[in-house]
């Protein structure tokens, strides 16, 4: 039996340690943290995306499209709370109407269901908005996401895998030969007191998120010419403290690689508007916070009433934030996912997952089977 490593315990961390599990490896899951998903993963809007925005035919549009139909399939066998209550992306002037066809366009390719409807027929469905035209989805989604980790743990831990928390994988060096372990220095938390120990496994795949690159230099064995530098964009959310009168996601029109201030709700039909975007002027991930960027309200405000005029005044307040891992700078195109396995930088049996920012959630169980496939 192959010993496995699973760097981070976040949903593809532990989606990825589930399926190796399955497999019948014996897997550990290696967390720094006190607890599953305190990162990114515990930080998003929580919706199950249906694939409108990917480019045809890369990775994120193919995980995207399976991933949300694995993550529906196992939320129905294992009673994760999830909603597929659809999803409006709204054009507010004649000047967005292109873009909503190009999205249209790119659903089409991905084999994503999609509507276009006039504003007519989306105030029908929502007569609250505000908008000249609209995408409507019918298969975007919300979940419970902390309820879909415990489950992803909970297969995990039936079949013998472990997450190992205060545990922080610091360096270690990757085995250039085939059949040879490769060897990890872990630090933990013992007695109250930090120790690094050495570790030996067979697999290993860097789940990492924000911290993916930064550990992957740390390893000795890569190329560093061949791994990608990070970048990190904060996005604030916000709740609102009003009756909210929508049933389904609501959208603004795409801009480049961000998809605007959306209203989404949670499973209990309770707004929260967000994500907002500011590039972080670092490459460092252990210098990064998560602190609401202050006074953020009035500028979601504007934007809100550009799809909701109605929206009451000082209804809306700083939540939480999230940031996105990023394998591209301000002003570039959003980049795929990037799973770099041994056909990328030439060590057996390891993966690094670079660049899993949204949809990574939805497509974490299709991510995982792609990851055990270049296993």
């Amino acid at each position: 039996m192959k010993d496995v490593l699973v760097i981070g315990a976040g949903v593809v961390g532990l989606a990825v340690a589930r399926e190796l599990a399955l497999w019948g490896y014996q897997v550990v899951v290696a967390e720094k943290d006190t607890h599953i998903g305190g990162g990114v993963s515990s930080r998003n809007s929580e919706v199950l995306h249906a694939g409108l925005y990917y480019t045809p035919g890369s990775l994120k549009a193919q995980a995207c499209v399976h991933g949300r139909a694995l993550l529906v399939e196992f939320c129905q066998q294992r009673h994760v709370p999830f909603s597929l209550c659809g999803k409006l992306i709204v054009a507010t002037d004649e000047g967005q109407v292109a873009g909503l066809d190009a999205l249209f366009a790119k659903a089409q390719a991905n084999g994503v269901r999609a509507e276009r409807l006039s504003a007519a027929q989306a105030r029908k469905l929502e007569p609250a908005l505000r908008c000249v035209a609209a995408l409507y989805s019918p298969d975007t989604g919300i979940v419970d996401s902390h309820a879909l980790m415990t489950a992803l743990q909970g297969d995990l831990e039936a079949h013998g895998g472990v997450v190992a928390y205060n545990s922080e994988v610091v360096g270690g060096t990757a085995s250039q030969t085939a059949g040879r372990p490769h060897s990890v220095l872990i630090q933990s938390l013992e007695n109250g007191q930090l120790q690094t120990s050495q570790w030996d496994f067979d697999v290993v795949v860097n789940c990492a998120s924000l911290h993916a690159p930064q550990l992957a230099a740390k390893i000795q064995g890569f190329d560093m010419a061949s791994l990608p530098t990070p970048y990190f964009a904060k996005g604030n959310y916000c709740d609102l403290s009003a009756a909210v009168p929508f049933k389904r996601l609501i959208y603004p029109a795409p801009q480049d690689a961000w998809l605007g201030i959306h209203l989404t709700l949670d499973l209990a039909g309770r707004a929260r508007f967000g994500p907002d975007q500011h590039w972080i002027d670092t490459n460092s991930a252990d210098t990064l916070d998560f602190a609401t960027t202050p006074g953020v309200e009035k500028a979601f405000e504007e934007s809100v009433r550009r799809y909701w005029p109605d929206l009451p005044a000082n209804s809306l307040q700083a939540s939480y934030c999230g940031i996105r891992p990023r394998i591209y700078g301000p002003g570039a195109s959003s980049a795929d996912f990037r799973l770099d396995g041994p056909a990328q930088h030439g060590i057996p049996s390891w993966v690094n997952a670079f660049g899993i920012e949204s949809p990574g959630l939805t497509s974490s169980m299709a991510l995982a089977k792609h990851i055990a496939a270049l296993l």
